[in-house]
């Protein structure tokens, strides 16, 4: 398993900028897919996007598509999720997971970070 820590919530008017990362501990880092959630108050959490190991291939909810982007940076053990336009709809906690290139599920966690975007 891995270790995960993110930073870079706060709070922004919609239509502001976020950029949140992942610093994650571990020598195997670059073998993982690492994906960000969400769970806003009242809701389950759920998939905003991922990148896999190779940071080849990437993958977004719908809902984020076109505002949110997902990038990683194997050397420095970080992965980052750039998050523009953002809407009042966005404000959740956000979680960085960690997946093992064998695994089925996300098995690591961060503890999350507070986004929140006031109309």
């Amino acid at each position: 398993q891995v270790q995960l820590v993110e930073s870079g919530g706060g709070s922004v008017q919609a239509g502001g900028s976020l950029r949140l990362s992942c610093a994650a501990s571990g020598r195997t880092f670059s073998s993982y897919t690492m994906g960000w959630f969400r769970q806003a108050p009242g809701k389950e959490r759920e998939f905003v996007a991922s990148i896999r190991w190779s940071g080849d291939s990437t993958s977004y909810a719908d809902s984020v598509k076109g505002r949110f982007t997902i990038s990683r940076d194997n050397a420095r053990n970080t992965v980052s999720l750039q998050m523009n336009s953002l809407k009042p709809e966005d404000t959740a906690v956000y979680y960085c997971a960690a997946r093992a290139i064998t695994a089925a599920y996300f098995g690591s966690w961060g503890q999350g970070t507070q986004v929140t975007v006031s109309s």
